[in-house]
């Protein structure tokens, strides 16, 4: 399958259903039956707040549905490529038909495709459904993460930082997954070495209600305060603004990062978890020359 149709979302895909304008044809879509749709198997969001199904049910009951969902012939059937909260919103208002485009899928790669960035360029997935998105998008396309930036419209950095985010222990992912803590608490706990410690950072940002920046500085003062060895060990006193260099060197590459001053001059220790985390952290080093 060629990389070429990446990006172009599912506008520059969809076929225009080729017949004579009838009643049931609205604004080159057709109405088909809500009982002849099935549930797409590749459907990357996984979560789906009842509050709001509900709330979208009551506007679809009282204006209709505005945006036609798409989807691909499967006989006497139809398969859900993209609109996944609106059929089931329409099946909660009780709808008998649904607008539909209907589009030509070649096969279950594709439909998994248009499916994943659908659902990233509209940007409803949340952060750990995106990840796998990405994730799914390197093992089944291989696609590398700057390809991956190209075909969503986004910075590679943000690609590379929402991945980073499935090296979190499981607990953690669900957190997010359920929006009991936000992405940006997920970075800020990468900062921290070991599994065990990230757990226990992770009760504590629940617990005390933290907001992203205060993990971020409790980490910073954590890792300052791990660092006696080398205060013990220096052989000269830390140029001023040491740990100003030190915690904007940490905000800047996102990870862990050590100043270690010497008799002449120092060295500056630079940690990565992963693969994709050095590669990350190399694109922001040549975007800075």
């Amino acid at each position: 399958m060629s990389n070429k149709r990446l990006g172009k979302g599912l506008g520059a895909l969809i076929r225009p259903v080729e017949e004579a304008p009838t009643p049931s044809t609205i604004l080159g879509a057709t109405l088909i039956p809500v009982k002849s749709i099935k549930e797409n198997p590749h459907q990357p969001r996984k979560v789906f707040d009842e509050k709001k199904m509900e709330e979208m049910a009551d506007s679809i009951r009282e204006k209709g549905i505005l945006t036609p969902i798409t989807v691909k012939e499967d006989g006497d059937h139809f398969i859900l490529v993209a609109g996944e909260r609106r059929l089931r919103a329409a099946k909660l208002a009780r709808l008998r038909s649904i607008p539909a485009y209907r589009i030509k899928v070649k096969d279950d790669a594709e439909l998994l495709e248009m499916a994943l960035i659908e659902n990233i360029q509209r940007e409803k997935l949340n952060s750990i459904e995106e990840a796998e998105a990405f994730a799914l998008l390197q093992s089944k396309f291989k696609l590398n993460q700057t390809e991956i930036a190209k075909s969503i419209g986004k910075k590679r950095v943000t690609v590379s930082n929402t991945l980073r985010l499935l090296t979190l222990p499981r607990e953690i992912l669900e957190s997010i997954r359920l929006n009991e803590i936000s992405a940006g608490h997920g970075r800020a706990i990468l900062m921290v070495k070991t599994n065990r410690g990230m757990v226990k950072l992770w009760k504590k940002i629940k617990r005390d209600h933290m907001s992203v920046r205060a993990v971020e500085k409790w980490v910073k003062e954590e890792i300052n305060r791990s660092d006696t060895p080398i205060r013990n060990t220096m052989k000269k006193k830390p140029p001023p603004g040491f740990r100003v260099y030190e915690n904007e060197m940490i905000e800047l590459l996102g990870t862990k990062v050590k100043l270690k001053p010497s008799k002449e001059g120092g060295t500056i220790v630079i940690h990565y978890f992963s693969d994709e985390d050095l590669e990350r952290i190399m694109e922001l080093w040549r975007s800075m020359e």
